[in-house]
């Protein structure tokens, strides 16, 4: 597999924000990204064995998918990071905690971004950049409700209008799925607040907030299904539009 200078990547990332760029850019592009077949298999293989747990992801990012990045977003193509990129979905969000904390010891060259107390239009999530074999790739570490909401979200970019993940689109759009986004974050938030006060309480005290968890998982159930709703419904507008 052919090796690339940052130098030339850089070189390459500026000519392909420009039209037109040539087929042997395209070319460059491809090759470049089928370059992180190897590490992506190392850190998948990784999870695996030290999580027990089945990431999903794909090897490389599609050729059309970086350009366009590179035209959205002021990001040399040696930062992108996501080039290859692999998601776990985990429970809740303590789950959440600790899989990031076992990553953080099995990984020696790793990178946090924290995106639930700074989300990105309402998009929550851990991501946990890793270095395999000089390259990075990008872990999304997931709870089951953050992947329900970021699920809708991508439905309805690709329903109504491709803009709404980033921010655009129509606005009772943004709003509604804002207001879901922050539904979602006020739950795990006491949760997380839920277990650091169970650990200090008397076995009385402890049947108390147990009680208080038993409802919360009820108030999760009833998001949970709300957000399946919606995406069943976005999915069935997509069916009347083929």
């Amino acid at each position: 597999m052919a090796t690339f200078s940052k130098t030339q990547i850089d070189r390459l990332g500026d000519r392909l924000r420009r039209e037109p760029f040539s087929q042997d850019d395209l070319r460059l592009l491809d090759q470049y990204r089928r370059s992180f077949g190897a590490a992506y298999e190392t850190v998948i293989t990784t999870i695996r064995d030290r999580l027990q747990l089945e990431p999903t992801g794909r090897p490389a990012k599609s050729t059309s998918s970086i350009i366009e990045k590179l035209r959205r977003e002021s990001i040399r193509l040696s930062q992108v990071q996501d080039i290859a990129g692999c998601r776990v979905i985990v429970a809740d969000i303590l789950a959440q905690d600790q899989t990031v904390a076992i990553l953080r010891e099995t990984f020696e060259n790793i990178r946090i971004m924290d995106r639930r107390t700074n989300p990105s239009y309402g998009y929550r999530a851990v991501h946990v950049i890793v270095e395999a074999g000089g390259l990075n790739m990008e872990v999304q570490v997931r709870s089951s409700l953050q992947h329900l909401w970021a699920e809708l979200s991508e439905r309805l970019s690709d329903v109504v209008d491709s803009n709404i993940k980033y921010g655009g689109g129509d606005q009772k759009v943004r709003t509604h799925l804002a207001i879901m986004s922050r539904q979602v974050a006020d739950l795990e938030e006491f949760e997380t607040e839920l277990e650091s006060l169970r650990n200090e309480l008397d076995p009385d005290e402890i049947r108390r907030v147990e009680h208080v968890r038993e409802k919360m998982a009820l108030m999760k159930g009833s998001i949970a299904e709300t957000l399946r709703n919606q995406i069943s419904s976005v999915e069935e507008l997509k069916g009347q539009n083929k």
